[in-house]
């Protein structure tokens, strides 16, 4: 009997996306990659390169493309939902592309699984901006970083939803449709919001994928700036570790159906983006590195840690990756990589 399914990834050329598809190829799934290719195609050409031509189909479409989603969802068992557009700084340039590129993408990939027929499980790449600025959370100052003061955990999933930006808003919107599908219409689907995901495969920018971006640009000679006082904190969570919840979601979907989780480093992997990041970086570069200064940026949490024990308890997840053995190994990466950047 043939256990192995097919997977729809959407966004699956991305950091992501490729990462995943790259696990259920070397495991022997059947995958479809449904990408726009707008960022780039060197994701694609290092997956043919690892597994052949003809090892996965590829449908260059958007999700804001009812019709072609629809189609391209009609033998998928499971559908990974990790397109989409992934900056606040660009959702506040051009709001209206992030609103249906996420929103209205997400509402047409749900719509295409409900249509489906199928029933297919749904795992959706939510974010932790949907909890906003959480201004109303206490914190305290430490010399190199801010922290919560009574959310020792950090934030649970109980937190109140507060979109903030015009990407707060588009992927809250997602984030709740892909919820709220499970429940009208008994869809297998599960909401992952998301930490800072890094990893191996990330062409970070500055206004996306910041630890990538920060080792890229130090290793490159590139300049970097530093907006507010570098003092924010975030939970840092491994691309290995992230891709390990999906695979415990399918695999143990009649727990997690219906479900939001919180996935990030937690409280052992928090790291603040500058002062605390800098020696690190510094250190392994074997130089010092003086990067430009800015004003606080729309949306920007001063802190930001998530609570998982609720992946830990349900699912049986927690991270495996170190910040400073995960850092060493995406700058031994980069430094591999130059040629890609």
């Amino acid at each position: 009997m043939d256990t192995k399914k097919h997977y729809l990834v959407t966004g699956g050329a991305g950091f992501i996306g490729s990462n995943y598809v790259h696990r259920l190829l070397a495991r022997g799934e059947k995958v479809t990659i449904y990408d726009n290719l707008s960022r780039t195609k060197r994701n694609i050409e290092w997956l043919k390169n690892e597994f052949g031509e003809n090892a996965f189909d590829l449908i260059v479409a958007d999700v804001r493309d009812a019709d072609r989603i629809t189609e391209a969802a009609k033998t998928s068992d499971v559908i990974a939902h990790l397109a989409g557009q992934v900056a606040v700084t660009t959702s506040v340039t051009n709001p209206r592309d992030d609103f249906e590129s996420n929103a209205l993408g997400t509402f047409n990939v749900m719509e295409a699984a409900r249509l489906s027929g199928r029933n297919p499980i749904v795992i959706y790449a939510s974010t932790n901006k949907v909890y906003g600025g959480m201004e109303e959370v206490e914190l305290f100052e430490e010399p190199t970083r801010w922290r919560y003061k009574d959310l020792v955990n950090g934030c649970p999933e109980t937190q109140p939803l507060d979109f903030h930006s015009p990407y707060g808003c588009s992927k809250g919107t997602g984030d709740q449709y892909v919820r709220d599908y499970a429940r009208i219409y008994n869809l297998p689907t599960v909401v992952f919001r998301q930490s800072c995901i890094y990893g191996p495969r990330q062409f970070g920018i500055e206004d996306q994928g910041w630890v990538a971006w920060f080792i890229i640009a130090a290793v490159m000679g590139r300049p970097m700036t530093i907006y507010g006082d570098g003092k924010q904190v975030r939970d840092i969570l491994h691309v290995n570790d992230l891709i390990n919840a999906y695979d415990l979601a399918v695999e143990k979907i009649d727990i997690a159906k219906g479900q939001v989780y919180n996935l990030g480093g937690g409280p052992v992997n928090v790291m603040s983006i500058w002062a605390e990041f800098a020696p690190k970086l510094e250190k392994m570069l074997g130089k010092t590195l003086n990067p430009a200064r800015g004003d606080w940026r729309p949306g920007d949490q001063r802190v930001f840690y998530a609570d998982v024990s609720k992946a830990k308890k349900e699912l049986g997840w927690e991270p495996k990756v170190g910040v400073d053995e995960g850092v060493q190994m995406l700058f031994d990466w980069v430094n591999a990589n130059k040629a890609l950047f």
